[in-house]
C-alpha cells in the first residue's frame, strides 16, 4: 500500500519520508492566488475545483515517484488544526487521496489528527471526494 503523509514545515520527518536536495512541489495541488483571502467556504468550493479537475491515481504516482514516503508540507502545524485554531489545504487534499483511492494519509507524529476541527467549529461541512468519471477505475490500489 502506498503511503504518503502530511506535515507542517515545523514537523521532523521521519527516517523514511522522502528526501532529496530541497523540496519538490507539486504544483497542481497547490492552491490559487486566492489561498489567503478567501472564505473557509469560498476556498473550499474554488480548492475543490482544483481537485476536480486532476486524476487521484496520477496524483498518487507523481507523489510516489518523489521518493518511497512523500509528505504533503505546509505551514500550519498539526496542533493547531487538531484544535481548531487552524486548518490546511495538505488535510483537503489528503481528504481527497484517501476518498478517491482507498489510502490511509497521516500527519506526521499525529496519527489521530482531527484535520477538520476548524471546519467543523464554524460549522462548515466536512468536504468529501469521489472519483469523477474522468479518472481511470482500471487501476485499482490495495486497501
Amino acid at each position: 500500500m502506498p503511503q504518503i503523509m502530511t506535515a507542517s514545515w515545523f514537523t521532523a520527518l521521519p527516517r523514511n519520508a522522502t528526501r532529496k536536495k530541497g523540496y519538490l512541489r507539486l504544483r497542481a495541488l497547490e492552491p490559487g492566488p486566492w489561498f489567503k483571502s478567501a472564505s473557509p467556504r469560498r476556498y473550499l468550493t474554488l480548492y475543490s475545483e482544483i481537485l476536480s479537475r486532476l486524476d487521484p491515481d496520477e496524483v498518487c504516482d507523481r507523489l510516489l515517484s518523489f521518493g518511497d514516503v512523500p509528505v504533503l508540507l505546509c505551514w500550519e502545524r498539526g496542533h493547531d488544526c487538531h484544535v481548531g485554531s487552524k486548518w490546511c489545504h495538505r488535510h483537503l487534499a489528503a481528504q481527497w487521496l484517501e476518498d478517491c483511492l482507498g489510502i490511509e494519509v497521516l500527519e506526521v507524529g499525529f496519527p489521530e489528527l482531527d484535520r477538520f476541527a476548524y471546519l467543523e467549529n464554524n460549522g462548515i461541512p466536512i468536504p468529501h471526494y469521489r472519483r469523477h468519471s474522468h479518472t481511470s477505475v482500471a487501476k485499482q490500489r490495495p486497501r
